[in-house]
């Protein structure tokens, strides 16, 4: 067993060589969430997805509007008969296989000449959360859809992407009345038609935010016979705990996720199809533009304090999202405006990728210790690999916290240990003694790009405390077994 005593600002965790492990996949990077399809044609998109791909190994992308009228997949003759062109999507999805990553298909939003309501969405891009004004043409668009893909790609290669139908239908990117009835007959819809293309082919729902509707969405699956291979859903560190668990209670931005997580996972325990494979297809610290949270280095503890209490609660997390090539808000206007991604405009890695790039090394196995500050994991070599951090909300004054290892038995006394943190491994702060500046210029990119790299590898004995400021996260390597 691995043991902490907490008092105060100090803490010690003993470590034993000999305790029980349980395994760890590294469920929070293998899928990442992105702007809407047609940006993944752009070079600063490819740029950064091949950074973070490097960064994690994920092996899945997401992103909205691979239907939109921008792709050009859908129109009409003049009467009426559908018009298919692939030569978009062709290209977008042979960007993605070019470099490691396989699609995980959001199915949406409704092409024009097939909605039922031409009311468009508030984001820039104006997307049309219409249901489908014949039902049956959208049932023939995703099944030559999904037929186009096989052809091309294979079979083979189809049958390990995912299919998910819609985004967020329980709010204002679905406008079908009454909202889950309509949004249940879109499910049913798109499944047969994918299904009838290949059986083997992924499929699952009801991609709600506020991790809605997951209980029902099965029980209206298994009930009605309709297919499904898995759940996903959508959380973010500010949701209210009324919108997400229906009643008013404190849940700090610190817990949403996990509580969350908790929520679903025991919701399709509960249900009649226990064993279905829970994704996150979207979650992060905030769905506001709050450059204090995403854009800073308090996302290296709250990323590692997630993973600690979300470890077994789902398959997959797609964290929102991998890079600031985004346009929902309109056309980027600073780099450092509260995106989501992990990289900022310009291809400048933000805090949240350090994290990201250091939680990588993470073990897969995890050593149980009662510390909410530390995660203790196990390669297989025998190397443990520990993450310690030091949580603080933004404004929240805490001290520095002192972390004492003690080794039991003939473990190893010296570690190798990198850090990101407020000004190490976090161009925010650097961006800021510059003034500020919107446009920076081009020496100032390379500066900040610059000031995003971690600091050489840090050595030490476990004699030693290892002392952690505020908004800090340390992984650090003890030696062998």
């Amino acid at each position: 067993m691995m043991r902490a005593q907490s008092s105060g600002s100090e803490e010690t965790i003993t470590i034993d060589p000999s305790a029980p492990t349980h395994p760890f996949p590294h469920f929070w990077e293998q899928i990442f969430g992105s702007g809407r399809a047609v940006l993944s044609l752009r070079q600063d998109y490819r740029s950064d997805l091949r950074k973070v791909k490097d960064a994690t190994g994920f092996g899945y992308i997401r992103f909205h509007a691979i239907l939109d009228d921008d792709i050009g997949v859908y129109d009409e003759d003049r009467d009426g008969n559908p018009v298919y062109n692939f030569s978009y999507v062709d290209q977008i999805y042979d960007g993605l296989l070019q470099n490691g990553v396989r699609p995980f298909v959001e199915l949406s939003f409704m092409p024009r000449k097939l909605a039922a309501n031409l009311a468009p969405h508030p984001f820039w891009y104006k997307p049309l959360p219409s249901p489908p004004k014949n039902p049956g043409k959208w049932a023939a668009l995703i099944e030559t859809f999904v037929a186009h893909l096989e052809n091309r790609y294979g079979k083979n290669e189809v049958e390990r992407w995912y299919f998910e139908v819609w985004n967020e239908p329980n709010i204002d990117f679905w406008d079908g009345v009454p909202k889950q009835q309509t949004y249940f007959a879109l499910y049913d819809e798109t499944a047969k038609a994918i299904k009838a293309v290949d059986p083997k082919l992924r499929v699952g729902g009801p991609a709600t935010a506020q991790a809605a509707w997951v209980d029902a969405f099965i029980a209206h699956c298994t009930q009605d016979h309709i297919p499904f291979d898995f759940v996903s859903t959508h959380v973010y560190g500010n949701d209210t705990s009324q919108d997400v668990f229906g009643r008013s209670e404190p849940i700090a931005r610190r817990d949403m996720v996990a509580r969350a997580a908790k929520k679903v996972f025991d919701q399709v325990k509960a249900s009649a199809a226990p064993k279905t494979p829970i994704i996150w297809s979207e979650y992060n610290a905030t769905y506001m533009n709050q450059p204090e949270v995403t854009d800073s280095a308090f996302m290296g503890p709250w990323l590692a304090n997630n993973i600690r209490e979300s470890d077994g609660l789902a398959n997959s997390m797609a964290y929102w999202c991998f890079s600031d090539v985004f346009e929902e808000q309109g056309v980027v206007k600073t780099p450092f405006y509260g995106g989501y991604g992990l990289i900022a405009e310009r291809g400048i890695p933000k805090a949240a990728f350090r994290a990201f790039e250091l939680l990588h090394e993470l073990g897969d196995r995890r050593v149980t210790v009662d510390s909410e500050d530390a995660l203790v994991t196990e390669r297989g070599d025998g190397t443990f690999e520990i993450a310690l951090w030091n949580y603080a909300e933004p404004g929240e004054t805490v001290p520095a916290k002192a972390f004492h290892l003690n080794v039991k038995g003939a473990g190893a006394r010296e570690y190798r240990m990198r850090v990101v943190g407020p000004g190490n491994g976090s161009a925010l702060e650097a961006w800021q003694k510059m003034g500020s500046p919107a446009y920076p210029t081009v020496t100032q990119i390379q500066e900040l790009v610059r000031a995003s790299a971690l600091k050489p590898v840090q050595t030490g004995s476990t004699a030693q405390p290892i002392v952690l400021g505020p908004q800090t996260l340390a992984v650090l390597e003890l030696g062998k077994r």
